[in-house]
């Protein structure tokens, strides 16, 4: 049974959004021409072990961070809250929650101030910070603009054994769901949750955690991710191609998922929708459903359910992962035993408006 993270009688921190991360890789030279050359993610600054990195739109120091270290991980998920006192707050919060919390006036990383970053219930190191430094915006320096642009840190995606227990914990910490996964004996497969007001930034999904499922950044149009393709196509790499282009049935968005030199997951990310009203309503997707993963009911790779990176303890030591308890969304749908649908039996072969599609067939 789930053992729910208990409420803090203290107020959660006002969270604006998720703002980084921070991932160890193995080889720095080949990550930075993955993320720099292939990419075109902006650099900040480097020194010899570490890369600040920046999406087109971003006016804070980095969205990603590149340090050098002997097994390939993330060290932080980073989120920056509304004002200074939130950091205060984060750290009270999390005291009262029992977990391990660190805290640097002069921040973990290069541009970011005063910072808290915690254990979380679910064995994630997350950040919250406000003080920042600030850069130059190049949305006007369309000398830079490339045609694979990546324009925002949009979202990250956790990998947790426990679901609910994670859905709970993030409510709790402020944020709202907009989308999950479950089948009809109410097992929670995944959730999409929400600070801004798009469809995400966080997901949990259900699985052997704590691990990073991929972290994403925006562009502003499809082809933007087309580009990337046929650049990868070009330089002989299409094998780090992992799943897509495609279409999203959660979160509606256009996607791609690719593969760095370490195996870390990155999506490229476009087209999803508002989500902020207060009554914005949640979207519950059956497991079964063919089309929740992919639009266009393609199969989604095995490698996309198993495998994920590593996350970390705040001395730098790998978390140990807890093997879900719960059916895997993977099971149920891609394994010997399991079962999609694009419509049900029975349903009528037309489309939402009625359609006839035998009639154009």
């Amino acid at each position: 049974m789930t053992n729910f993270v208990p409420t803090p009688t203290v107020p959660a921190p006002d969270i604006v959004r998720c703002a980084y991360m921070e991932i160890v890789v193995t080889d720095l030279a080949k990550s930075r021409a993955f993320y720099v050359d292939l990419l075109g993610l902006h650099v900040t600054e480097e020194d010899e072990n570490n890369i600040y990195l920046r999406s087109l739109e971003e006016f804070i120091h980095h969205n990603l961070v590149l340090r050098k270290g002997p097994v390939a991980a993330v060290a932080a998920f980073a989120y920056r809250v509304k004002s200074p006192a939130e950091v205060d707050a984060a750290e009270a919060y999390y005291k009262e929650l029992g977990c391990r919390v660190e805290r640097r006036k002069e921040g973990f990383t290069k541009g970011i101030g005063d910072s808290v970053r915690v254990e979380d219930p679910l064995g994630f190191p997350y950040e919250f910070f406000y003080d920042v430094e600030h850069v130059e915006r190049l949305t006007q320096r369309y000398d830079l603009y490339s045609a694979g642009e990546l324009v925002r840190l949009d979202h990250f995606n956790q990998v947790t054994p426990d679901v609910p227990r994670g859905r709970k914990y993030l409510e709790d910490l402020g944020f709202r769901v907009s989308e999950d996964i479950q089948d009809s004996d109410g097992v929670t497969y995944a959730a999409w949750m929400h600070r801004k007001q798009t469809v995400h930034d966080t997901a949990l999904t259900g699985g052997n955690g704590p691990r990073m499922h991929h972290v994403a950044f925006a562009t502003h149009e499809k082809h933007n991710i087309i580009q990337i393709c046929d650049k990868m196509g070009a330089l002989r790499i299409s094998d780090r191609i992992e799943r897509g282009p495609g279409r999203h049935g959660v979160s509606n968005a256009f996607y791609l998922y690719i593969l760095d030199p370490d195996g870390h997951r990155i999506e490229i990310y476009t087209q999803d929708y508002y989500t902020g009203d207060p009554d914005n309503p949640t979207i519950t997707w059956d497991v079964h459903d063919n089309q929740r993963r992919d639009w266009w009911g393609n199969p989604v790779v095995p490698s996309w359910y198993t495998e994920a990176s590593l996350v970390l303890d705040l001395d730098g030591n790998p978390q140990p992962v807890i093997e879900r308890e719960e059916k895997s969304e993977m099971a149920v749908t891609v394994g010997a035993d399991g079962f999609s649908y694009t419509r049900k039996d029975g349903a009528p072969e037309e489309d939402r408006t009625g359609f006839k599609l035998g009639a154009q067939l």
